[in-house]
């Protein structure tokens, strides 16, 4: 027993050291916080695994008043057994900026952290906006070589600030959440995010057409705590954050070094309430209460698409048109969703360990389209309660 005990010890040794010199290390890391804690991906509580930085909230908070009608609509047992099959934690729905709807599950609340995943690129994107109003990036076209003139590839030095908002930035990467040994893998564990990313060059000719790499909205934050001088947690602290009146700090996850780099393409840790105000932003053409938070042609130009040959993305946010209604929405891996009709004053938010199933005849996932179906249904019984 003892001979089998060393050999074991023995091995895993070996296999360290394979893994340490051919600069796979972090996959240990990796193992430890996603396998061996039951799931095979990356997972709605997982900050809590990794170091984090605050976001800080306002001393005092806006918190969404309650519709009149806050809770009375009733939900379909369809609707209920959907969430349950794809484990939602969260569900609201906001009219006129007023809580309409609002459930949690699985042991989830109000104040419940969870990891927003791609969400926080649509944060990101309107970092560069803001960035653009403060003077510290002249404009979308300016270059990104300005700020990091050690990016690599035959296009580096072509690339600019909208290519990276755009997803048409020609870079080198591969988008794969379920392959333990990808580059999209290796981001989440690496120790020091920064090196690994500015590693994949500029291969393509960038601003020609859209390829969604998270790689490239990690540049863009990188770009940007370069360009400002601030990291962009405090960033987007002082500009959002504690002028939208969050109710809690959040937690922006960084690599593995304490004073390290945010996570920009994902990891903002926020309840589902506090998720819903970049929507209410963005919907209000970047006026929050009588404040012009973000410039309203920023805006505009973000929610409509860049290239025609991809209708479904603009600048960091998703795009679709549904029953005749405009909409834009955040979107992250496995289901997390700040959807937005504005014409409609609508806001949706869903938390989540699962997403549906993919169509054939839309481009987003069978979930969506239900979540936004029955929030369309709730407006649309608001409306036609309404006293004459």
């Amino acid at each position: 027993m003892k001979k089998k005990i060393s050999v074991i010890i023995i091995g895993l040794a070996f296999a360290y050291g394979l893994l340490f010199i051919s600069g796979y290390d972090w996959f240990l890391k990796g193992i430890g916080v996603i396998y061996f804690t039951g799931h095979d991906t990356a997972f709605l509580e997982d900050y809590r695994y990794f170091d984090n930085r605050a976001v800080a909230a306002p001393k005092v908070a806006q918190p969404w008043p309650e519709h009149e009608q806050f809770n009375q609509l009733e939900v379909s047992e369809a609707l209920e057994d959907y969430h349950k099959e794809t484990k939602s934690v969260a569900f609201l729905v906001i009219k006129n900026d007023s809580l309409l709807y609002e459930k949690y599950y699985k042991g989830y609340g109000p104040s419940s952290k969870s990891n927003s995943f791609s969400v926080a690129k649509s944060m990101v994107s309107a970092l560069l906006g803001k960035a653009i109003m403060d003077g510290y990036v002249t404009s979308l076209d300016q270059k990104v070589i300005d700020f990091i003139p050690e990016l690599k590839g035959t296009y580096a030095q072509q690339v600019t600030m909208r290519d990276l908002s755009t997803m048409a930035s020609g870079m080198k990467w591969d988008e794969k959440y379920y392959n333990p040994f990808s580059v999209t893998a290796a981001a989440y564990f690496v120790s020091d995010l920064t090196p690994l990313i500015l590693d994949q060059p500029i291969i393509d000719e960038p601003g020609k057409s859209f390829s969604y790499l998270s790689g490239a909205t990690q540049i863009l934050g990188i770009a940007l705590t370069r360009a400002t001088k601030k990291t962009l947690s405090d960033y987007l602290s002082e500009s959002f954050w504690k002028p939208m009146g969050a109710e809690q700090e959040a937690l922006w996850q960084l690599d593995l070094e304490a004073n390290g780099m945010e996570k920009a393409y994902c990891c903002f840790a926020t309840n589902a309430r506090d998720f819903a105000r970049f929507g209410k932003l963005y919907k209000n053409h970047g006026r929050w209460n009588n404040t012009q938070l973000l410039d309203s042609t920023f805006i505009a130009k973000s929610i409509q698409p860049r290239f025609e040959a991809s209708p479904e993305y603009g600048y960091g946010w998703w795009l679709e048109t549904y029953k005749g209604q405009k909409v834009f929405m955040e979107r992250g891996h496995l289901g997390q969703y700040v959807i937005v009709f504005p014409e409609l004053d609508l806001i949706i938010v869903r938390l989540g360990e699962l997403k549906g199933n993919r169509t054939e005849d839309k481009p987003y996932t069978e979930d969506i389209y239900i979540y936004m179906d029955a929030a369309l249904e709730m407006a649309e019984n608001v409306t036609q309660n309404k006293p004459s």
